[in-house]
């Protein structure tokens, strides 16, 4: 078995790979929509620039203060992170940031609740709308009968350290936990429980972003309080990647050196765990459709 890499450059490695390989799967109209997202952000940048930051700041606080201010503003945001926590759709933690940025640490029961009910949902109706086909796929792939086998035997402490790795990301692991049989409903929302620390950790940094964006706040604070609030800011990003590269570096070692286990099936389950995206093995499209 060839050695695999480690550190910080591995990490970074995958998610490309992972970016890489979704972007080569997709028809001409998807690698289209692609390139007009890339010119859209382009064309969004000169417009920031332009604009300026500041201006642009003021203006989004000012609008989250107004849905914060509404009665169902709070529903609002819960339900958008419930939809998005199906795949292939992105921005779990733009909005759970997003509720830090409108609520302060008070978003983070919203985005807490939020996650966990948008999970379960995902789990549920992914399990049972495609139970036949989930099936048939382990039947025939050596990866996920290797995956299965581990999670059947380790139970929920294996479950918990898949659910807090930062890959598959937030949408795929929903996924991923649906598509493996022996995993319960209960132990899954057990283990989505302890993702509440990154929450927590996004509601501050978009708390603290509010903070800056509001000229009136921001003009009431000495030096020192801005230049805090930049370090708990900067901090927090530095925080939630070092510790994302380190969960998915100890993840996949304990995965790859289980005990009871042939040293085969640790590595095809940590590839299963590695490999999956959303193509496989819930989201693709049944073998006769191909």
């Amino acid at each position: 078995m060839a050695a695999q890499p480690t550190g910080f450059i591995a990490f970074v490695k995958k998610y490309a790979k992972f970016l890489i390989n979704r972007y080569r799967r997709l028809h001409l109209f998807g690698k289209l929509l692609i390139w007009l997202v890339a010119l859209f952000y382009v064309l969004f940048g000169v417009f920031i620039i332009v604009v300026t930051p500041a201006r642009i700041a003021q203006y989004l606080y000012d609008k989250t203060r107004i849905l914060a201010q509404t009665s169902w503003g709070w529903f609002a945001l819960g339900a958008a992170i419930v939809v998005i926590s199906f795949p292939p759709l992105i921005g779990h933690t733009t909005l759970v940031s997003l509720c830090g940025f409108a609520y302060g640490m008070k978003g983070f029961f919203i985005g807490a609740t939020g996650s966990l009910i948008g999970a379960a949902v995902v789990f549920v109706v992914l399990r049972y709308l495609f139970s036949e086909r989930l099936r048939a796929w382990s039947s025939q792939n050596a990866k996920w009968q290797a995956l299965e086998s581990v999670v059947k035997a380790k139970g929920l402490p294996l479950i918990i350290l898949i659910r807090i790795s930062p890959f598959p990301p937030w949408v795929y692991s929903n996924s991923l936990f649906a598509s493996i049989e022996p995993v319960k409903l209960w132990q899954f929302v057990v283990a989505t429980l302890f993702i509440f620390p990154k929450i927590a950790l996004h509601t501050f940094i978009g708390s603290k972003i509010a903070a800056l964006s509001d000229g009136d706040q921001r003009g009431h604070m000495d030096t020192r309080t801005k230049v805090l609030n930049g370090v708990f800011i900067a901090g927090g990003i530095l925080v939630a990647l070092f510790t994302s590269w380190t969960v998915y570096n100890s993840v996949q070692s304990h995965i790859r050196h289980m005990e009871g286990f042939p040293p085969e099936v640790d590595e095809l389950a940590a590839e299963a765990v590695e490999d999956y995206d959303e193509e496989a093995p819930l989201l693709s499209p049944p073998a006769g459709g191909r």
